[in-house]
């Protein structure tokens, strides 16, 4: 494989995707606060979620933040879906369990949940949260208790709040120590960061 970064910086690469979570992905219904889903995004890597998927209703696709990022969207795979229902369809199909954040009384605590299947975790926005379109593909509705007057937390903490009691059951369970994704999956990834994306930067 042709890389053109130091072997100490591939070697991170192939680390950091051993432990990527195939079976962990995250969906982002309606995105209105850019720099709210900068901050998602950089959670996302930091508990080593792979793919992101998005939903946007602009003509064009919403800035990312790298000053919230950190460049952690770099190492995302982040794609804009235009049908909610095709995209949670086919989750459904692959097996996947749909667990969407909502504020209703049918909503269990997020700590009910048992991360370690195959999970699709849809978060939706400040307005309007997660849209009807997604709860009728839910499997369970999730909620985070609250003591104080406020009914709810900002919508990038409540995504890091989920995703590390998903991180926590997972690691608990042993799901890092082992690659979810094949071999063939982590040399192709690798030489897209590291030979690809190498190339890419130099042209800008």
């Amino acid at each position: 494989m042709r890389t053109l970064v130091l072997e100490r910086r591939l070697r991170r690469f192939r680390e950091v995707l051993e432990r990527r979570q195939k079976d962990l992905v995250v969906f982002v219904d309606d995105v209105k606060n850019e720099h709210n889903f900068s901050a998602i995004l950089r959670t996302c890597d930091a508990v080593g979620v792979l793919r992101v998927y998005y939903y946007y209703e602009g003509k064009k696709d919403p800035k990312i933040n790298e000053g919230i990022t950190i460049g952690a969207h770099r190492w995302l795979f982040i794609e804009r879906v235009y049908s909610k229902e095709e995209l949670l369809g086919r989750f459904k199909e692959e097996g996947f369990q749909i667990v969407a954040t909502w504020l209703g009384e049918e909503s269990v605590n997020y700590r009910e949940v048992d991360y370690t299947k195959p999970t699709l975790v849809v978060v939706g926005n400040e307005l309007k949260g997660v849209s009807e379109e997604c709860l009728k593909f839910a499997d369970v509705r999730i909620k985070i208790p609250m003591m104080g007057m406020v009914q709810s937390l900002n919508v990038s903490v409540a995504t890091g709040v989920i995703l590390y009691e998903a991180q926590k059951q997972r690691w608990e369970k042993g799901l890092y120590s082992k690659p979810t994704l094949s071999e063939e999956e982590i040399e192709k990834i690798l030489h897209l960061w590291a030979y690809e994306k190498v190339i890419e930067d130099r042209k800008r």
